[in-house]
């Protein structure tokens, strides 16, 4: 498993107007500007390549933070 840092890493490279200096694991991410539901499949698409993991819709609307999503897929890896 990644460790939170490079899930974070991750996360932000699907974001492409956003530094990825803004995102942190303690971002909410549902209010970034650039949030869409184009960039949630486009994280759903980077979590099932790079961990395997299938994420759902209510995953991503459930997580607040990207540290939330975080530990989402590590139970669902558990």
């Amino acid at each position: 498993m990644k460790s939170l840092e490079e899930f974070v890493a991750l996360f932000a490279e699907q974001f492409d107007e956003t530094d990825a200096s803004e995102i942190t694991a303690t971002t909410v991410f549902h209010d970034l500007d650039e949030y869409s539901s184009l960039i949630a499949l486009s994280i759903i698409a980077m979590v099932d390549e790079e961990f395997d993991v299938q994420l759902k819709g209510d995953d991503m609307r459930g997580a607040v933070t990207v540290e939330d999503l975080y530990e989402t897929v590590k139970k669902k890896l558990a």
